[in-house]
């Protein structure tokens, strides 16, 4: 390649800045037309053109500041007295009372609003517009209407409300939801990181308490000496809080004296693993709890003096009472009608149900029910059932009955995603709600459907990983993996009582009870039979091959219709 123009410069010029300016136009090259190629040209005919006669219009996005509103308190004092009459002096307020009271003006206003006053009392009396008319009637059913729930507030952890006070990247789990147990107008959310080794450095260890009718801030911040992830209203007296601790430490608030917890438990005598349960306890003063922790034990503790538990449970299975054997504890269920027994979901799929009364720690595991393949998460009695209970685990939530100690009586399907929470409807006995870590609430209706859920809402992207219902069945809230907490209205139909519903779950729960119990004497039946041929302790050598699964099922079902068809026979004769 040839060089058609070398550019020069001094080297003293190189490297410095360009130095633009105005400078007129310039034709650099024109080409006239070539008439010779005119006769290249072909004419097109007919020539299609659209044209689309709409105005044009753009799209915008506007993205308003959130106003943050704050309650503040009014003191009204008593007023309308005379510069001269002090209002705390009651010498001096009596005398100007006696002083008014003896004026003609005030005598005669005060006998013409009496006359308007009667006139209206006796209105009032006239027509009570608040009466019950119909009031003893039966409530008539409720017409047939999808089941639905909506979404009626949202509150962000981090993101939105508390972004200034935390310079945390990191998202923290709402890990536990506790209700108001007077108004069901706050919610108390512990808030903790649970994936391990992944806590910040400078991660926040609040927890709030949050008032649906100002949810911008919360109404008051708890501050741990460690993250929370348990966290418990007093049921006899709402201003006290108890939480459980990652470090395993157990403290508790009272909400009057602020934010900082009022006593913690010592490190040496609390657990060594966070504590997934705490619970208070029914008692005569109210300050009595237990917790459990995946440590493998069950703590009881009295909040007037956290120095030390007052009792203390190994959840060892084999009854030897050590720690090696024991099993984590990752939910904790007690309900208040049972105040001797209580239950505790392991990390290894097996539910223990303890008698804390018993005499010896041996005796206080009672029985163990074995049904998951993973970790129990969540564990529940029914309120109208307390002998059924709900255990979700793995990708099932199962029902069982303490009468059947080797299977449960119902469940639900193998779902794609893990099952997180679940728990009972207040007001209805067959009705129970799950979460998922795809982020959905369903809700399961037996009584309606048993293969599917009745309801299945996606509250959102992330994985739920609490779920908390109000005790009037009417309002859930579920938390999310990275600090939302969702609030849904559920319908009408899912939180109220059906006519003759009571005995229909009952019926059915009888009858499937019933039905694992056969299976369980037949499988213990060919048990036994298996380890008498074994021991060569059978007197009689059968000839035929032992029974298949398909044909032990067969069995059991025409026994179990046997019983039924018995039963019916009978009542028909009564």
């Amino acid at each position: 390649m040839e060089i058609t123009y070398v550019y020069t410069r001094k080297r003293s010029e190189f490297g410095r800045p360009c130095s633009f300016s105005d400078w007129p136009a310039k034709v650099t090259v024109d080409i006239p037309p070539d008439p010779s190629m005119a006769s290249g040209f072909i004419l097109r005919n007919p020539v299609d053109s659209y044209v689309q006669h709409t105005s044009e219009m753009s799209e915008h996005e506007v993205n308003t500041e959130s106003v943050k509103v704050e309650s503040r308190g009014v003191n009204h004092v008593e007023g309308g007295w005379p510069k001269d009459i002090k209002p705390q002096e009651a010498e001096q307020t009596l005398r100007f009372r006696k002083k008014v009271e003896k004026d003609e003006n005030y005598i005669n206003t005060i006998m013409h609003l009496g006359s308007l006053m009667e006139h209206c009392v006796r209105q009032n009396n006239t027509v009570n517009i608040y009466e019950e008319y119909f009031g003893e009637e039966e409530m008539l059913e409720m017409e047939d209407e999808p089941p639905f729930a909506k979404t009626i507030n949202l509150t962000s952890s981090f993101d939105i409300l508390l972004s200034k006070r935390d310079p945390n990247i990191t998202k923290r789990t709402a890990t536990h939801l506790s209700w108001h147990p007077d108004t069901c107008m706050k919610l108390a959310v512990a808030y903790s990181s649970l994936e391990f080794q992944q806590s910040m450095k400078d991660m926040s260890f609040d927890s709030y308490i949050w008032d649906l009718e100002n949810p911008n801030k919360p109404e008051l911040v708890l501050k741990p000496s460690s993250p929370l992830v348990s966290l418990e209203y007093n049921p006899k007296d709402s201003y006290i809080l108890l939480g459980g601790c990652y470090n395993g430490q157990m403290a508790y608030w009272d909400t009057r004296k602020g934010g900082l917890p009022v006593e913690v438990s010592t490190v040496e005598v609390s657990h060594r693993d966070p504590v997934y349960g705490a619970i208070w306890l029914q008692s005569k003063t109210g300050t009595e709890c237990f917790s459990a922790s995946t440590d493998g034990q069950v703590l009881w503790w009295d909040t007037r003096r956290l120095s030390e538990p007052t009792e203390t449970l190994v959840l060892d299975i084999t009854r030897r009472g050590l720690m090696e054997n024991a099993l984590g504890a990752s939910t904790l269920e007690y309900e208040p009608t049972m105040p001797t027994k209580f239950m505790v979901g392991t990390e290894q799929g097996i539910v223990i149900a303890c008698n804390r009364k018993a005499k010896t720690p041996a005796e206080k595991i009672t029985s163990t029910y074995s049904g998951h393949h993973g970790p129990v998460y969540a564990l529940a009695r029914n309120p109208f059932y307390p002998k059924v209970f709900l255990t979700v685990g793995d990708w099932t939530a199962r029902i069982w009955s303490e009468e059947t100690k080797e299977s449960s009586i119902m469940g639900t399907k193998y779902h794609l995603s893990y099952l997180t929470d679940g728990c009972w409807s207040t007001v209805r006995p067959a009705v129970f709600f799950t979460t998922r870590s795809d982020g959905t609430l369903d809700v399961w209706d037996f009584l309606f459907k048993q293969k599917d859920p009745s309801l299945s809402l996606k509250v959102c992207d992330e994985p739920l990983c609490s779920l908390r219902l109000q005790d009037n069945g009417r309002v859930i809230g579920c938390g999310s993996k990275l600090g939302t907490v969702t609030l849904l209205e559920i319908s009408s139909g899912l939180c109220t009582l059906q006519r003759n519903e009571k005995n229909l779950a009952t019926a059915m729960f009888e009858r499937e009870t019933k039905r694992e119990k056969i299976l369980e004497g037949r499988h213990r039946e060919m048990r036994l039979k298996e380890r008498a041929r074994s021991e060569g302790q059978g007197t009689e050598v059968e000839e035929r091959l032992p029974e298949s699964p398909q044909e032990v099922l067969d069995h059991a079902r025409k026994e179990f219709f046997e019983v039924i068809e018995a039963e019916r026979a009978r009542a028909e004769r009564q």
